[in-house]
């Protein structure tokens, strides 16, 4: 029996020995290492923290799998970690495809897609499903794979599929007025329902229905407000949240390309497929037309499709903006966190000597109408707007041209670099084709002053006949983007392939009653996934942080149906914290008590009344814990609607909810600048910019000729020979499923796309700024000798400074470049989310349109 882990390093518990014995003790790994070795180490690691974690911390969820003590759970990984080691050697003979090496095949494509953290719940199923193995009889398998058939989504909504249906599908690129008229239809019906893919839209459209006279309901996964006293009403809702057994008039659902997103699309296609609506009108881009068609023959349901133009010119400018001192009235910087959002403003504001709203998806929908007008409006000085990728959804805003501040978001897991069409997205929010002062201007009259814009505007029954365009731009704040997002522009996007769907409830319940009664739900709901068959026009949503929820209540004696209702909750998985907070609310609802927010041991209500500078951590830690309060009360709400009988403190958690807010607020408007931040994220971006391009190269090389050897491209991209081995390996092959047309038209995009051009551009602007860093860095130094000249030593001597000693003594200049390490250890203190991207460095030479932008812009917003 091996000895129990009993030494912790980092909070973690490992087996006291040598690491690298420990590998050859379990002979994953020889002493040499191999192409896979690095996997296969990861994974053995992840099998000694599963078996730890079982021991001491799930033991619940091993009882069910009839194992009684360690010593049976320990053979049980003996046989796991021998059948990983043989999935590993087949990887060493180049068998990593599914059909050969399904064990591997997953494992890495989890990884890939989630990372360790990923890595953690595939581990744990394919652990329990090896034991399950032993204890399914082929009986029990046939029922669950019968279960897990989920090849016929349609037939999930029988009433549904009873109407016969009239679907309207709106089509076309952003600023096109697609959503303008599928509104004015909802308008003029006696009962529908708005799907929108924020709360902020679903907000506006609220407010607006019920100024046009028209009786609307808001619901939204934290927030109910039906009017009273009414018969028929609309509803504005998330689309999550749309109410499929209400039979109405006229559906309308936003942005319907998000059916094909991994993690949401489900509740679109879950919109489209079940809302009981006589007409049905999606909203979206041109590449839904082929998936809507299919699946509208499906169901038997008449198509109506309705294309639209572009209202006004979009163009991709030549160069980047270069320094925030070439911003222009009626530019929207376009960033990604929250905190980089608030900081870019404050640094704006002081360069430019002008006001910067701002617009993000978490700000109360009352703030956005106010932020949203301030920038709107010409005749004031909030020439600037710095937001979020909430405007590519639609949101009312009169923007001239849109700056990406980077190409790569954060997804949970990593940074990866945003998608062409959310990139089209966002860029064609740029030039208006009316926005309401313009129609004043020119005489247009007040019941036709509506904006056409794909956007919930107030609803008119008229627009201008020849309304007055105005051109949009789209560019980056940094060189190294420009590529990114000119490609993007220029690319057809192609149609979605497949919708997503997830398990309803029902078969969940269905699925889970073939197993013990304590079986852990994390395997239940990876089981269904791993067994489900789907049509070609499905695919299952990503499991985000499902798994973890249902491991983390697992031990609370709940409903399934309770279950599931927790696992779909908006809890984020992220903050520290979080799982104390769920854990308290689950109890709450499988002991069914009271659960006053007062009560609430792990809601730091105290913070309230703290000032924000009082916080050990300042400002940053304040905000922080404030966030984290914030998310568990939107959590607590949410769960209100659900466990009202439970959670009674509905008003008062709106009331706090808000007094947190004005404290959020209040951080962040404190937040500044960071050059230091800013200079080392530049660094980074334009060192993954290079990476990305560099793989490129090598992938379209080895996906156009996998038979050939690549040396000098290894060499050059400075990857190791694993990973141009893997890059090969991942591609042997592909010329045979290719057929000649195929192989043209592969041939064509790589010439249209060029990798090596773009790695090449790169390198130029790395050297670009790097020459600039020891220019600025001369100049400085020089300037620094002149005023040591004038001050003497009392020796009477010239004295050296630091870095003339520094030279002498190292024999070279050695302050004149950033090594890539030297940035990665730096950044290791540095909160990404936290940095903004002004220019860096700032001796690099501004950068002017040559494309008359200048003028044109100063005559059509002065």
């Amino acid at each position: 029996m091996r000895s129990d882990p009993r030494d912790f390093r980092d909070g973690r518990s490992v087996r006291v020995g040598s690491y690298k014995d420990r590998l050859r003790e379990d002979g994953l790994v020889d002493a040499k290492e191999t192409t896979y070795g690095v996997f296969g180490r990861l994974l053995l690691e992840q099998t000694h923290r599963l078996e730890f974690s079982l021991k001491y911390k799930e033991w619940a969820s091993v009882e069910p799998w009839g194992i009684k003590t360690h010593e049976e759970l320990e053979k049980y990984f003996t046989v796991f970690r021998m059948t990983l080691k043989a999935a590993m050697d087949l990887a060493e003979k180049g068998k990593i495809y599914e059909q050969n090496n399904p064990l591997f095949y997953k494992m890495r494509q989890v990884f890939v897609a989630g990372g360790v953290h990923g890595l953690t719940d595939a581990m744990k199923y394919a652990f329990f499903s090896e034991i399950a193995t032993t204890n399914f009889t082929p009986h029990h398998r046939a029922n669950q794979e019968k279960l897990a058939d989920l090849r016929y989504p349609l037939e999930w909504y029988p009433a549904t599929r009873a109407l016969q249906r009239t679907v309207h599908l709106h089509i076309g690129p952003t600023n096109s007025g697609k959503t303008y008229q599928a509104l004015q239809r909802l308008e003029a019906a006696e009962s529908g329902i708005y799907a929108g893919p924020l709360r902020l839209l679903a907000h506006e459209v609220y407010t607006r229905l019920n100024a046009n006279g028209k009786a609307c309901a808001l619901i939204t996964g934290e927030e109910r407000r039906i009017p009273e006293n009414y018969d028929k009403v609309m509803n504005s809702c998330t689309v999550e949240m749309v109410p499929l057994n209400a039979k109405v008039d006229v559906a309308v659902i936003d942005e319907i390309q998000m059916m094909g997103d991994t993690e949401r699309g489900w509740a679109w296609t879950q919109a489209f497929l079940g809302v009981q609506a006589k007409e049905v009108h999606l909203c979206g881009e041109v590449r839904t037309r082929k998936i809507i068609t299919e699946l509208c023959a499906a169901m038997g349901d008449k198509l109506v499709v309705h294309e639209y133009e572009r209202l006004s010119p979009l163009k991709t400018q030549k160069n980047s903006l270069g320094r925030l001192e070439n911003l222009e009235k009626g530019d929207a910087i376009i960033l990604f966190s929250r905190v980089a959002i608030h900081a870019m403003r404050s640094e704006v504001e002081r360069i430019t000597g002008k006001r910067c709203a701002v617009v993000y998806g978490s700000l109360p929908p009352e703030t956005r109408a106010q932020q949203a007008a301030l920038f709107n409006d010409p005749n004031n000085d909030y020439d600037f707007l710095v937001a979020s990728d909430a405007v590519g959804m639609g949101l009312n805003l009169s923007i001239k041209r849109i700056i990406f501040e980077s190409t790569t978001k954060y997804d949970g897991v990593a940074f990866q670099t945003i998608k062409p069409y959310e990139i089209k997205q966002i860029g064609g929010r740029a030039g208006r084709y009316k926005t309401a002062q313009e129609a004043i201007d020119k005489g247009v009259s007040a019941a036709s002053d509506k904006d056409t814009s794909d956007d919930p505007e107030p609803l008119a029954l008229d627009i201008a006949k020849n309304p007055p365009k105005s051109v949009g731009y789209v560019t980056t704040l940094n060189r190294f983007d420009l590529t990114v997002v000119q490609q993007a522009m220029e690319r057809e996007v192609e149609p979605l392939a497949s919708v997503g769907i997830f398990p309803p409830a029902e078969v969940l319940m269905r699925f889970a009653s073939y197993f013990p009664p304590k079986t852990p739900f994390s395997y239940i709901v990876l089981r269904l996934h791993d067994l489900a068959s789907i049509h070609s026009h499905f695919h299952l949503c990503r499991l985000k942080e499902q798994i973890q929820i249902a491991d983390l209540i697992q031990e609370f004696d709940m409903s399934i149906m309770d279950r599931i209702t927790l696992m779909s909750s908006p809890a984020s998985m992220r903050d520290p914290g979080f799982p104390h907070v769920i854990k308290e609310l689950a109890r709450c609802i499988a002991e069914q008590k009271a659960g006053s927010i007062l009560e609430m041991k792990t809601f730091d209500l105290d913070l309230i009344d703290k000032d924000i500078h009082d916080d050990t951590e300042g400002t940053k830690g304040y905000l922080k814990k404030a966030e984290s309060l914030h998310r568990a009360i939107t959590l607590y709400l949410w769960l209100s609607y659900r466990f009202a009988g439970v959670f009674t403190s509905q008003a008062l958690a709106f009331h706090i909810k808000s007094l947190i807010e004005a404290k959020i607020d209040q951080c962040l408007s404190e937040v500044t600048y960071d050059r230091a931040a800013r200079q080392k994220a530049y660094h980074m971006g334009l060192k993954a910019a290079k990476a990305a391009a560099k793989e490129a190269a090598i992938l379209s090389a080895s996906f156009l000729d996998p038979e050939a050897n690549h040396p000098s491209s290894s060499e050059q991209s400075g990857t190791s020979d694993s990973t141009s081995s893997e890059l090969q390996a991942s591609t042997s092959g592909l010329d045979d499923k290719l057929d000649e047309a195929e192989r043209d038209g592969v041939l064509e995009k790589r010439n249209e796309y060029k990798p090596g051009q773009h790695l090449e551009k790169l390198d130029h602007i790395a050297e670009d700024d790097r020459l600039g860093a020891e220019t600025a860095e001369m100049e400085a130094r020089e300037e620094k000798r002149h005023d040591l000249e004038d001050s003497p030593a009392s020796d009477g001597n010239i004295p050296m400074t630091p870095e003339d000693l520094e030279e002498q003594l190292l024999g070279r200049d050695s302050s004149l470049t950033i090594s890539d390490a030297d940035i990665a250890s730096e950044l290791k203190d540095v909160d990404v989310n936290t940095t903004t991207s002004e220019p860096f460095p700032d001796s690099a030479t501004s950068e002017v349109e040559t494309d008359g932008r200048r003028s044109e812009t100063a005559d059509s917003r002065s």
